[in-house]
């Protein structure tokens, strides 16, 4: 069944990882998709192979995230992906690592949410889906600020949701755990099995995820079926945060 046939979606990070997927899911539910990315060459073959359309942004770029999401919109469903981390204990970072942390998890979701909401308000009708993480609710040794960044947006949409349900917005989290991702391998190269073997292990099933599974959960929440769901935080993470 094409339940989103007819409606537009913007996602940012959509090249890549987790956010190809959701691309994926979504244009075979039949959504016409913008894939909002750094990585336009990636961003651009994805476009052609599920009919979307294929720009470049800098999510960190709040004036021009706001130009470029009022420009093509107006969407139905929004899907804050992008998403970065560096893995280093706290008195390891710098002032410059916290700023670029919060702009790519935080204020790039404030931006692109901001531009979003006028026509969907307008509208009557949206559904916003952020990418958090289970960091934001339990935290992460060696990624304090980008598990800061995350619990931030699960407050900020719990906060958007309140403030939009009257207009028939629903906004929700999906919190991923540990997901096989470009990303995770690069942290994985760096830490090795060891890092591996704990991540697995702090998943009750014993596995990393996948990003389809991650993807599964964002456009069921981009569905009407979702309609009563708003304000709330899925975690698809294996029962890490159970």
């Amino acid at each position: 069944m094409r339940a989103l046939t007819g409606q537009r979606a913007f996602v940012t990070g959509g090249s890549k990882g987790i956010g190809e997927a959701i691309v994926r899911r979504l244009a075979a539910e039949g959504a016409k998709v913008v894939i909002a990315a750094q990585d336009m060459i990636s961003a651009e073959r994805l476009a052609d192979e599920v009919g979307g359309l294929a720009v470049r942004l800098d999510v960190t770029d709040l004036l021009e995230v706001e130009r470029v999401v009022t420009m093509l919109g107006p969407f139905e469903i929004l899907v804050n992906n992008a998403g970065y981390d560096q893995h280093d204990f706290f008195t390891k970072t710098t002032v410059e690592q916290w700023r670029y942390l919060l702009a790519v998890n935080l204020e790039g979701v404030f931006a692109s949410t901001h531009a979003a909401l006028p026509a969907m308000q307008a509208a009557g009708y949206g559904r916003i889906i952020n990418v958090g993480s289970e960091a934001g609710r339990q935290g992460s040794k060696g990624g304090a600020v980008y598990a800061a960044a995350k619990g931030g947006v699960i407050a900020f949409s719990k906060s958007i949701a309140r403030e939009n349900a009257r207009y028939g917005i629903t906004v929700n989290v999906v919190a991923p755990g540990p997901v096989d991702t470009p990303l995770l391998r690069k942290a994985l190269d760096r830490g090795g099995e060891k890092l591996l073997a704990a991540m697995e292990a702090s998943t009750l099933v014993g596995r990393l995820g996948e990003p389809d599974e991650v993807a599964a959960a964002v456009v069921f929440l981009a569905s009407r079926d979702a309609s009563f769901i708003t304000g709330e935080t899925l975690g698809v993470s294996g029962g890490m945060g159970c």
